[in-house]
């Protein structure tokens, strides 16, 4: 039974990091799309954050996220994530990766973003850090002879009689029905299967990003946490692609400036002006578009032409374009970016399955409560994958000779347009009940037994918003505009959101009926 593999499902830093750092157990890493392609973590442009600076400490760092956190940040967990920050950053340089160092090529460079009170973030390339990392993890993974690398879908997690995950049902690349499906057991397995920005119409992920990870959490009973808490990046650059290419906020810590179509600035009287909290300067931007405006970034005044060296990637976007950031301030608009919420793990990266491991932005730590702090979310992938690793080492494989699945039938492909528009609409930058009832009764018909992970991961999103009546972080609600005085989470399972949702359908049904 020990020699079953550890099963890693998804190629971005967690799941990378995490093969990495279990060697030299054997493990099977499984990737939907070729390595390297389709992983959120190679458009990250902003950096990593972690307390190196001579100014700067893991307390100081700690207590930006738990500000940004907006109350639901988990104290313990986000202090030992910000210590292990330095610890973090020394692993990836032993892992090929290299950093932005400052002039005298010694001491690593550190940027400023929105609401770090210090230097701290550190890059690669400029504004190419995601790609850099995620190059440097893969040729790290394809010379560690502990790892096998597989592409295909995972289509269900396969269970023992006594309800421990050992193992999946894995569709190989080029398998298009169910019958093409094969079981791998494994002595554990870990989701690192990032987020849900594909969902929507308007996103900074892949489109793939459609919550796979929790819809297989979902569906072997996990619990689920703050699924409502969706962030969206406020300058995401609006030039008709999909998905959206990023502005990196590290623009902005180095003085450029939002503007409207007027060239006047919109974010100057709130307190952090552009600096403010993502949330903030999102909802700021989503206001001035909803009452007609456009909106821009302007990075003339303080970049000037260095725009185009020390963001290179950021300046290539605007070509490709026709844009010219040195000349012309750069259409953006707000775009899902993270989940902050997740499948609900404790301090090891366990889920409420015995036998499932969660990390990076599948997971609910409880580092970034309702509203990340920039560039933690890198970090928050790198230091969780350690812990998982050990956890899993002193872990007791199961008896995985008899395994049980639903072996339902694949929904291979991307969230719909139709979904996506929705997400957008309904469950969006800012919410009611009318929205999200509307959206929840909408995904609620559109379910049955082998619905798309796209129409699940959406309705367990809408269900958690409308249940939170308050305007929290990245959470706001225009019919419960304050914020409570006592923060909660919101918990659920699969099988509690599909009750309120046949709830919800029926009572409007009924509703319609007698007024018919």
């Amino acid at each position: 039974m020990d020699q079953n593999p550890v099963i890693v499902i998804g190629g971005g830093i967690a799941g990378l990091a995490t093969a990495l750092r279990l060697a030299p157990l054997p493990v099977v890493l499984i990737t939907a799309s070729p390595l390297g392609t389709n992983a959120a973590t190679a458009l990250a442009q902003g950096g990593i954050a972690a307390a190196l600076g001579e100014d700067d400490t893991p307390h100081l760092h700690a207590e930006d996220a738990l500000t940004a956190a907006a109350g639901l940040g988990a104290p313990s967990i986000t202090r030992r994530i910000a210590e292990a920050g330095p610890a973090a950053i020394a692993w990836l340089l032993e892992q090929g990766i290299g950093f932005d160092r400052m002039g005298d090529g010694k001491a690593i460079a550190l940027g400023l973003e929105a609401a770090h009170s210090r230097r701290r973030i550190v890059h690669a390339g400029g504004d190419r850090t995601g790609r850099r990392v995620i190059d440097g993890l893969i040729g790290a993974a394809r010379n560690t002879p502990s790892i096998t690398l597989l592409e295909g879908k995972v289509l269900d997690l396969a269970m023992t009689a006594n309800g421990h995950v050992g193992g999946v049902i894995y569709l190989p690349a080029g398998g298009r029905q169910a019958t093409d499906a094969i079981v791998l057991p494994g002595r554990s397995v870990v989701l690192a299967t990032g987020g849900v920005g594909g969902l929507y119409a308007h996103t900074t992920n892949p489109v793939t990003a459609i919550g796979t990870g929790l819809a297989l959490a979902a569906r072997a009973g996990a619990v689920l946490r703050d699924l409502e808490f969706v962030q969206f990046h406020p300058t995401a650059i609006a030039i008709g692609q999909d998905p959206m290419p990023l502005a990196t906020e590290a623009l902005r810590g180095e003085g450029a400036i939002l503007v409207n179509a007027s060239g006047e600035r919109f974010m100057e009287t709130v307190p952090g002006a552009e600096l403010a909290p993502r949330d903030i300067v999102a909802n700021a931007v989503f206001r001035q578009i909803v009452a007609g405006e456009q909106a821009f970034l302007d990075t003339r005044p303080t970049l000037g032409q260095t725009v185009h060296n020390r963001f290179p990637g950021f300046s290539a976007l605007c070509a490709s374009a026709g844009l010219d950031p040195e000349k012309q301030p750069i259409p953006i608009r707000p775009a899902a970016h993270y989940h902050m919420g997740g499948v609900k793990v404790d301090a090891s990266g366990q889920t409420t399955v015995p036998g499932l491991w969660a990390c990076g932005e599948v997971a609910s730590t409880g580092l970034h409560g309702a509203n990340r702090l920039a560039s933690n979310s890198l970090l928050e992938a790198a230091v969780q994958s350690a812990w998982i690793a050990e956890d899993i080492k002193s872990s007791t494989a199961p008896d995985t000779r008899r395994l049980e699945s639903t072996h339902r039938t694949p929904s291979l492909g991307e969230a719909n347009a139709s979904l996506r528009r929705q997400m957008d609409r309904d469950v969006g930058v800012v919410r009611d009940a009318a929205g999200l009832q509307r959206a929840i009764r909408n995904f609620w018909f559109a379910q049955d037994e082998n619905a798309p992970d796209a129409t699940l991961v959406a309705l367990l999103i809408a269900v958690s918003a409308e249940r939170r009546h308050e305007s929290r972080g990245a959470h706001q609600r225009a019919d419960h505009p304050r914020t409570s005085n006592t923060p909660r989470h919101i918990e659920i399972t699969l099988t509690e959101a599909l009750d309120s949702a046949r709830e919800l359908a029926e009572s409007r049904a009924e509703a319609m009926e007698a007024f018919a």
